[in-house]
């Protein structure tokens, strides 16, 4: 699973300035954290993806996803979760990591519009070809915004 070593993006507690990021930098830290709770503790069904979040005050967070057939949350919903009960006030990036040897996938739609909606500036790493550090904007041109959260 290891890739190429590329720098670590440093964390900072600043609002992240989109126009001044390297998105090419990715936070293998968490890519790694994500990686081995999915070695680790995916089991059956239930449980496949695992997420790894960094918080504003540089924790990293991790979670499973919870599969069911009522449409169970995803890994990064519960990172968020998980997160918020930890007391962190953001989430500065994202992952979400599959097991079988899926590697890092990318969020699903609901995913990608609750991560917008409630932290319209975290980093989501991504894998299409490379891992690579994106914007949530950029995984949802054109986004329905919330009224509540402009």
């Amino acid at each position: 699973m290891r890739k190429t070593p590329r720098p670590s993006r440093p964390v900072d507690h600043e609002p992240v300035d989109h126009e001044l990021v390297d998105h090419e930098l990715v936070d293998h830290e968490l890519v790694e954290a994500a990686a081995r709770v999915v070695r680790e503790h995916a089991s059956g069904e239930e449980h496949t993806v695992a997420a790894a979040g960094r918080t504003d005050d540089g924790r990293v967070v991790t979670a499973l996803n919870v599969h069911h057939f009522t449409g169970g949350p995803c890994a990064e919903l519960v990172v968020i979760g998980a997160a918020a009960a930890q007391g962190a006030r953001s989430l500065t990036a994202i992952v979400a990591v599959g097991g079988d040897g899926r590697d890092i996938l990318p969020p699903c739609g609901r995913c990608r519009q609750v991560l917008l909606d409630c932290y319209p500036a975290v980093e989501v790493i991504v894998d299409d070809g490379r891992p690579r550090s994106v914007p949530v904007t950029d995984l949802l041109p054109g986004a329905y915004v919330n009224a509540e959260h402009q």
